[in-house]
């Protein structure tokens, strides 16, 4: 495999773990809300190639507890499964963040996994505001991970447009019975549509009554806001 970067270390990105954090490039979608989406859109070199990278991890294993691997869309890449065994031989605890788009490969992976985060981005009708063709994938992987061993978290970036009361209706509907979700503000910089560096975020107690209304879906629901 070949990465767009690697973060050497993070406090946030795994619960409750200090982790190192790889980027893969490339992504099925087009999120005009993204933070990623140099890497994402138009992945450019240097690329980091998979040796170096498990070398760079190697020697930093005294610091971090853990690996997340991270996108643009890290399922695209068929080779993932056999990099996070590779991960997991040399003794790390490992993370993969996902779309869901790619239930055949994810399915590879969760014999190498610790934990799953997917992002439910917003009601399947909207996805295809988000260039996407169908949800099939994406309705595969919330029922894999549902009924699956792996500990994992739905998580729903609260973008103003995309996440208002009628999508947070269906989002619990879709994941509904889910073992976390997790609300996360979302930031206005940087993103891959200008104008949402504009869009003014929900208020702190909006974020709080879509949670409350989740609360009746999931067992635990986490704000990040």
């Amino acid at each position: 495999m070949k990465f767009s970067g690697l973060q050497k270390v993070s406090l946030i990105d795994y619960p409750n773990k200090v982790a190192s954090v790889l980027f893969t490039p490339g992504c099925n979608l087009r999120c005009p809300f993204c933070h990623n989406w140099r890497i994402a859109v138009d992945p450019k070199p240097p690329f980091l190639q998979e040796a170096v990278a498990l070398r760079i991890l190697e020697s930093r294993k005294k610091y971090v507890d853990a690996v997340v691997v991270t996108g643009g869309e890290p399922t695209m890449h068929k080779e993932l499964p056999k990099f996070l065994a590779k991960l997991k031989k040399r003794g790390f605890q490992v993370k993969l963040d996902t779309n869901g788009f790619y239930p055949e490969v994810l399915e590879e992976c969760l014999g190498y996994v610790d934990y799953v985060a997917l992002d439910v981005k917003t009601s399947p009708e909207k996805y295809k505001l988000l260039g996407a063709k169908s949800t099939s994938g994406l309705l595969r992987t919330v029922e894999m991970l549902k009924t699956g061993k792996v500990a994992y978290e739905f998580r729903t970036t609260v973008v103003p447009e995309f996440i208002t009361v009628e999508d947070v209706n269906k989002i619990c509907e879709l994941t509904k019975g889910a073992k976390t979700h997790a609300l996360q503000q979302f930031v206005p910089q940087d993103t891959l549509e200008k104008r949402f560096e504009g869009l003014k975020p929900y208020a702190p107690e909006v974020i709080k009554e879509f949670a409350g209304t989740m609360k009746s879906y999931a067992e635990n629901v986490i704000l990040r806001i």
